[in-house]
């Protein structure tokens, strides 16, 4: 090796390395994260580390070369990420970056440092045929030498396919109900007649398509027994609407509510009560009669409601209540 022109892959490596860390911080949208973000993952790694172990063109040949760039990648990665896990950094975008990133550079810089200790270094080539030393391969290898090279090009398109049109995740609904100072505590199970108690009802969204629900709280008596679930008393108490479009998943950064309301009720009658929340997703099943705050569905095909609540086929959430004199 006789100039730093000798090491353009390596310095390639690094340079992008340095790069793709400033595009994900400054312009996350921007399409080179994905082109330059591939080869960071499945090829980087495992180049650098093969042209630091191996600096000597006779010890393997070009496409031997790629082929094991690409395995040792989907080795290096993983082992990164499992070492991380057990670090207080965690399998998360920053550390990964990081750290993929600094193992590029140092073993790009490594193997330039080999390329000028030996005689004769491994220095790619533009020109294919020069790369291949097609003339000097015998049929056979010929043939291995097409099929390693389709077989790697297929990977790479399909992993290409995948990353560009990922499946859609699991769908599903936050539906959450919090105290008054916006934790999960402090919840008005306790109340006089006629006294206010505020809960926070939040919804996101996560169903890959805006969705109009229906919120209905009922204010029920019920009791178990025999494995039967038995209504007394099913007091319609409100019901509203909220429309949300869908919203993606957080999972690198600190969770963050998408829609919430402070609902403050009160409750007239003692007694002691199962506030339920139900959610309904676009369509709410007919009531066999006009609902009115605190009118009783116990008897009626309303408790259907109820019941599926109970056994999980509803989304819903409920808050036992006990509404005094004191």
């Amino acid at each position: 090796m006789k100039n730093w022109k000798d090491g353009w892959d390596l310095i390639t490596i690094a340079i992008l390395s340095f790069l793709l860390i400033f595009i994900i911080y400054l312009s996350p949208e921007n399409v080179l994260r994905k082109v330059i973000g591939l080869p960071f993952i499945l090829f980087f790694p495992g180049y650098s580390f093969i042209s630091f172990l191996f600096p000597e063109r006779r010890e393997l040949d070009t496409i031997e070369r790629v082929a094991l760039s690409f395995g040792l990648s989907i080795a290096i990665t993983p082992l990164i990420g499992l070492g991380l896990n057990y670090t207080p950094f965690g399998i998360r975008l920053t550390p990964i970056l990081l750290s993929l990133s600094l193992f590029n550079i140092i073993f790009s810089a490594l193997a330039i440092y080999r390329r000028f200790s030996v005689r004769d270094p491994f220095i790619p080539r533009v020109d294919l045929k020069e790369v291949v030393e097609w003339d000097e391969m015998s049929r056979l290898d010929r043939v291995l030498t097409v099929i390693l090279l389709i077989s790697i090009i297929a990977s790479v398109v399909t992993l290409i396919y995948v990353i560009v049109t990922p499946k859609t995740g699991e769908r599903f609904t936050e539906f959450y109900i919090l105290g008054p100072q916006g934790k999960a505590a402090d919840y008005p199970t306790k109340l006089r007649p006629g006294q206010n108690g505020t809960v926070i009802i939040g919804i996101v969204n996560h169903e890959y398509r805006t969705v109009n629900y229906t919120v209905e709280i009922w204010l029920v008596n019920a009791s178990f027994s025999d494995n039967r679930t038995s209504i007394h008393h099913m007091y319609f108490f409100d019901r509203f609407n909220v429309t949300l479009n869908h919203t993606p998943v957080n999972i690198e950064g600190n969770w963050t509510p998408q829609w919430e309301m402070r609902y403050t009720f009160s409750i007239d009658e003692p007694g002691r009560y199962k506030m339920w929340f139900l959610l309904f997703k676009d369509y709410v099943p007919p009531l066999p009669y006009k609902p009115m705050k605190m009118k009783d569905f116990a008897g009626s095909d309303a408790e259907g409601r109820i019941l599926d609540a109970v056994e999980g086929k509803i989304q819903s959430l409920n808050l036992n209540i006990a509404v005094r004199e004191i």
